[in-house]
């Protein structure tokens, strides 16, 4: 399998360096690496250029003409990929020598996966890894507590759990998904509710990368504190199928199924797609059954959240 690297950057010059020199010390060389800047005003184009020139035949840059942000220029880049497996990678994390070998064993022992994410160690901005559960941990608490999950009901009704600097898919995967919708997604957002739509998705528990978190950087609903009650907050909040007893867990849900019904209702009407309308179906069967086990239990509790919450 050969393989391509989509790097996206944008005054980049403080970590670049050690990002690519870990793409070029895997243990699988990869085949090609292509790079958009996003005109960027420091070092950035010289560092690049100056691994262009040692490694002629492996680097691929491309230097836009004008600033297209991450969604559009990530596009870009992976339109400009040519072999089999495209890595998508960020400017300012690091990978483990054994990233791409890791990535390409999986895809080779299942062929009915086109997409990979991956769980990743967190770093800050000197390197020192930070000790606290991720939203990529969810997968392996729900394999721990062996609590049935599909991911694209996850990613319909509860929201993404992927990330991009963690990704890999095939190439004759990624022609289907573009153009990326322009507008309510992130472009790893969109690669994993495509990918999962159709069960072509897979979740490696493996952190084979080194993600990195600036201290100005906004992280809200991805790192936690890591103890007992982080693990069971996230764990009720990613299973979709448990029956919800506690109001605010009840209260949470709700609103995350109105949250993500209007962002699909939205998304459907600037880029009209089957997988937004199968996902906006998802989320009213899970609204159905949210209300009938509801009432069910407690008719005063339903009619509460009827009244104030459920959408009329």
């Amino acid at each position: 399998m050969k393989t391509s690297v989509a790097l996206c950057t944008y005054n980049g010059e403080k970590f670049l360096k050690k990002q690519i020199d870990s793409i070029l010390n895997q243990t699988i060389p990869v085949d090609e690496i292509v790079i958009c800047d996003d005109v960027s005003t420091d070092s950035t184009v010289f560092i690049l250029n100056s691994y262009k020139e040692k490694f002629p035949t492996i680097f691929k840059i491309h230097i836009n003409e004008k600033n297209l942000r991450s969604v559009k220029n990530f596009e870009k880049a992976i339109s400009l990929c040519e072999n089999e497996i495209i890595f998508l990678c960020d400017q300012d994390d690091f990978w483990k020598p054994e990233k791409v070998s890791l990535f390409l064993e999986k895809f080779r022992e299942n062929s009915e996966i086109d997409v990979f994410a991956s769980n990743a160690n967190i770093i800050d901005d000197n390197d020192k890894v930070i000790d606290k559960n991720t939203i990529w941990d969810v997968v392996s608490f729900l394999d721990k507590k062996n609590i049935r999950y599909d991911f694209f009901t996850i990613f319909s009704v509860v929201g993404n759990l992927a990330t991009g600097a963690n990704m890999a898919f095939r190439k004759s995967f990624i022609s289907n998904a573009l153009p990326f919708p322009e507008k309510y997604f992130h472009h790893d957002e969109w690669i994993s509710l495509f990918a999962s739509s159709n069960k072509r998705f897979g979740f490696l528990q493996e952190k084979p990368s080194f993600y990195r978190i600036h201290e100005t950087q906004q992280v809200g609903g991805v790192f936690f504190d890591r103890n007992k009650n982080t693990e069971m907050s996230l764990l009720n909040r990613f299973n979709v199928y448990n029956e919800c007893t506690n109001f605010g867990e009840i209260k949470r849900k709700i609103r995350s199924v109105k949250q993500n019904r209007k962002k699909f209702i939205l998304a459907n009407k600037f880029n009209t797609n089957q997988v937004f309308s199968e996902a906006l179906r998802i989320i009213n069967n899970f609204e159905i059954n949210l209300k009938k086990d509801l009432k069910s239990k407690s008719y005063l509790k339903f009619l509460f959240f009827k009244l104030f919450y459920f959408q009329k």
